[in-house]
């Protein structure tokens, strides 16, 4: 649509035009349960806007945001404005404007079903409407006019008008409510991406937080179906003791007013910061038994939004360059905070070995960019909510916790935020006020971790003398641009007990190509020299060949669970880069992963695992890969203690890597109760869990389907019975699969992201062959005409991984090459697959030798 994706050199220019006084929202949302659908068009809502804002240069023209199907009426300073003239779809022109303005927009804006602007959801289990606001980067303008850019802040009020039985809620606090008009209080200044509103029948519990003189009003909701499984006190638990963390540390009273959390159907992201209203995906309420892993990580996202009460909302970033501003601080606080305030004080083990994952594969990718990213506009800055701007962020300021200390960089941030406060800010004025206190030259720091992009490989060098002690030991780093690590060098050995232990450990600044370590000169042989022991910096591992030698013998003796977690991920990193062989690393999981003793890597390492045998493995050994698998899922299965979380694990490993006619037959047993596991609880989730395989090779069909769904009518489990069914081995599902996503837009994004799971099966590569031409054909449309978010869905979904030979990257380069002009971003999810596919047959390469 003409003026929808907003530059950045557009937005600097209105910035530097426009202050924003104050925004006067009113909705109206007694038309989300009417039980007819529109004749034409989509559903809408009346959405009137009145904004208070100055010019600096009178008689200037600018124009305002507004994504809707219709505007019945836009006055500016008491004159009308023709809305077929002033209107073009997305933007709203504004001509003559005064110093002080006053601008009307009554217009009707439509339901969303892709998770964008106000999303409509119907519970299939009671037919209770639900809606839910998601804006971030830019969709509150498909709610209500304004300027839709992150530096135009404004206080804010919301008055809405909702159906009779119905709750809301907004950013501010309830100030009144009569004959179903609900208002709120006045917000503090804020941008467009973080107002909201929930709206519906939602379940909602009360808490409270007291600290001294400050208490915060608390409330949790979600829909009255999931209020049997809401553990609401849990959310408060880790709620308060977050407020208790953030207030000792951060010194700045939460500036909001209330707090509530929404749990919401139908949501694209993990959550979203909106200040008072914070909004989640409602899986983080557990249908059925999960591990601590998963309860650690709806923790770690309860206290990344609320850090991003300071870091985001109280400070914004400027322009989407500095989103890192907010999500690489907000991904540090939630395991900092983790460790030091709650139950998960292990945080930092999933941190290395799961979110640093994500990092080192955006950072080794054709589009990896720095910390600090060059945003040209929005459809760039929707595709940078990717592993660097979250996880690499969040590593570099681990590192930089480790370079310029812990106290400084704590007050660091409280001078950041005293000096910012309703404002927003740029690199610099992070990076002044850090060197300010740290005593440490910043620019230098910066240019090396914010500016430069690419992940170092740092390698232990090691020589013995006669005695078998260590005469050198030196890290070797390579990589593009060469940083300073601060790291520490840890040397572990076999005790009497045969665990693998640390006896020396010393930091020291690593620069250059070549670092000697001589604080370890002279100490015992080690049997595994550990670099970037403790996980203090960003970079991948190596190890010498009597380290890795010791690893394939004794990796399960790892006595830390942060040392074994790093050694896993830098094995992992090996097969990926293709210089540990697929069947070497599955080897090592085989033997080693039963030990294991932290679920959330246990987990982690079940995903390696088959993603390695799906894109890894040598053609020629992936059956036989996915057998062992298979069968060494069911044997720790059936070894794991009765009842735990161990046993819940490795029970979703085995279903998901199951292959073979037996092992169906036993999936089959589990469900029907002929067969039985000692303390394993099949229940709803596993059932699906257990369907899902069962459905990819043709064991069950649709009508088991159809009647597992009526055992769970609800809207969970009509997206696992979507996937299923996408799932089943068949040229005709396949078709209605693709039809149903790429050919059409009924489809809520939720059951987009269903269907397209379920149609990609690695057992299915003949099936999905015929597609390849096809996705080629259409992805260009379906970028156009599709919202965002979905394009974003099919362009990486259906890419056709699964055709893993030369012939799928020839089609690929070649369609990068006749589409040069194509949407940059398109070109960018397109390079990243394309750049996935060749490291895989790269990885393949290295397996295919080994054998």
């Amino acid at each position: 649509m003409p003026g929808e994706n907003l530059s950045r050199e557009e937005a600097r220019a209105r910035a530097e035009l426009l202050s924003v006084d104050g925004y006067e929202v009113a909705l109206d949302l007694r038309s989300a349960v009417d039980e007819a659908e529109p004749a034409e068009g989509p559903r809408t809502f009346r959405s009137v806007t009145t904004v208070r804002f100055r010019s600096a240069v009178p008689g200037a023209a600018t124009f305002a945001d507004l994504i809707a199907p219709s505007v019945n009426s836009v006055t500016l300073n008491g004159r009308s404005l023709d809305p077929a003239e002033v209107f073009d779809g997305a933007r709203i022109a504004l001509a003559d404007l005064a110093s002080e303005n006053v601008l009307v927009v009554d217009a009707n804006c439509a339901y969303s079903r892709t998770g964008e602007g106000m999303h409509r959801f119907v519970d299939p289990e009671d037919d209770e409407v639900y809606l839910y606001t998601q804006y971030e980067p830019a969709d509150a303008r498909r709610v209500y006019a304004n300027f839709e850019q992150p530096d135009l802040k404004a206080p804010y009020r919301f008055e809405v008008t909702a159906p009779e039985g119905w709750q809301v809620w907004s950013n501010g606090a309830e100030e009144s409510r009569e004959a179903g008009v609900w208002r709120f209080a006045e917000t503090a200044p804020i941008s467009t991406y973080i107002t909201c509103v929930v709206a519906g029948p939602y379940h909602y519990v009360t808490d409270t937080y007291t600290r001294g003189d400050l208490t915060i009003p608390l409330g949790a909701m979600c829909r009255k179906g999931l209020a049997k499984h809401f553990d609401a006190d849990d959310v408060f638990l880790v709620t308060k003791q977050g407020f208790d963390f953030f207030h000792e540390h951060f010194d700045y009273p939460y500036p909001f007013g209330k707090y509530d959390q929404a749990f919401v159907p139908e949501y694209n992201l993990g959550a979203m910061e909106n200040p008072g209203m914070v909004t989640f995906r409602e899986e983080y309420i557990f249908r059925g038994k999960v591990t601590r892993a998963a309860y650690e990580r709806r923790c770690n996202t309860i206290l990344h939004e609320m850090a991003h009460m300071w870091f985001g909302d109280l400070v914004t970033m400027k322009w989407w360059d500095d989103l890192w501003l907010k999500e690489s601080f907000a991904d540090f606080m939630g395991s900092f905070s983790q460790v030091e305030a709650t139950r998960f004080d292990q945080a930092w083990v999933t941190f290395a070995n799961s979110r640093k994952a994500w990092a080192y594969r955006a950072d080794q990718q054709p589009s990896t960019h720095p910390v600090t990213a060059d945003i040209r506009d929005l459809e760039d800055a929707k595709l940078n909510f990717d592993g660097i701007t979250y996880a690499k962020g969040a590593s570099v300021l681990k590192q930089l916790v480790a370079y310029a200390g812990r106290d400084a960089f704590l007050e660091g941030a409280r001078r950041y935020f005293k000096a910012n406060a309703y404002g927003n800010t740029t690199l610099d004025d992070l990076l002044s006020v850090l060197g300010e206190v740290s005593g440490r030259d910043m620019t230098e720091w910066s240019l090396a971790w914010l500016q430069t992009a690419g992940v170092n490989t740092l390698t232990p060098q090691v020589a013995y003398d006669a005695a078998g002690r260590i005469a050198e030991l030196a890290v070797v780093q390579e990589g593009d641009t060469l940083r300073p690590h601060r790291v520490a060098v840890g040397l572990y050995r076999l005790d009497a007990a045969g665990g693998l232990v640390r006896y020396a450990r010393t930091e020291a600044d690593v620069a250059g190509e070549r670092t000697v370590i001589g604080e370890l000169a002279g100490a015992e042989r080690p049997d595994l020299v550990l670099v970037n022991d403790d996980d203090l910096t960003y970079c991948k591992i190596r190890f010498d060949e009597g380290s890795l030698a010791t690893l394939r013998r004794h990796l399960g003796d790892v006595a830390d669970p942060l040392a074994r977690a790093l050694c896993w991920s830098a094995l992992w990193n090996l097969t990926r880069d293709g210089l540990l062989p697929t069947r070497d690393f599955l080897s090592l999981l085989l033997a080693f992963a039963g030990r294991e003793s932290d679920v959330g890597v246990l987990q982690m390492l079940h995903a390696q695992a088959l993603a390695a045998v799906t894109h890894y493995a040598a053609p020629a050994w992936r059956e036989q890969g996915a057998r062992d698998l298979a069968a060494g899922a069911l044997h720790e299965l059936r070894l794991a203690e009765p009842g735990s979380e161990h046993q819940l694990t490795w029970a979703r490993f085995f279903a998901a890597s199951a292959s073979s006619e037996g092992d169906f037959q036993l999936l089959l047993g589990l469900l029907e109760g002929s067969a039985r596991i000692d303390g394993l609880e099949v229940d709803q989730e596993l059932r699906w869990d257990f369907l899902l395989p069962l459905a990819a090779h043709g064991v069950v069909d649709e009508p088991v389907l159809a009647a597992e769904l009526s055992r769970d009518d609800t809207a969970s489990g009509k997206r696992h019975q979507v996937r299923c069914l996408a799932a089943r081995p068949s040229a005709a599902v396949k078709e209605q699969a693709w039809a149903a996503v790429v050919e059409s837009d009924a489809l809520s994004n939720a059951l987009v992201e269903a269907t397209i799971a379920g149609m990609q099966q690695s057992s299915q590569r003949a099936l999905m062959a015929p597609f390849t031409e096809r996705y080629f054909a259409v992805i260009e449309r379906v970028w156009a005409e599709r919202s965002i978010q979905i394009g974003m869905d099919v362009v990486r979904g259906l890419f056709p991984a699964l055709q893993d030979d030369e012939a799928t990257l020839e089609a690929t380069d070649a369609w990068l090459s006749a589409h040069e002009d194509a949407a940059p971003a398109l070109r960018r999810l397109v390079l990243e697959a394309r750049d996935d596919l060749a490291r895989a047959l790269r990885a393949q390469a290295c397996d295919a030798a080994a054998g």
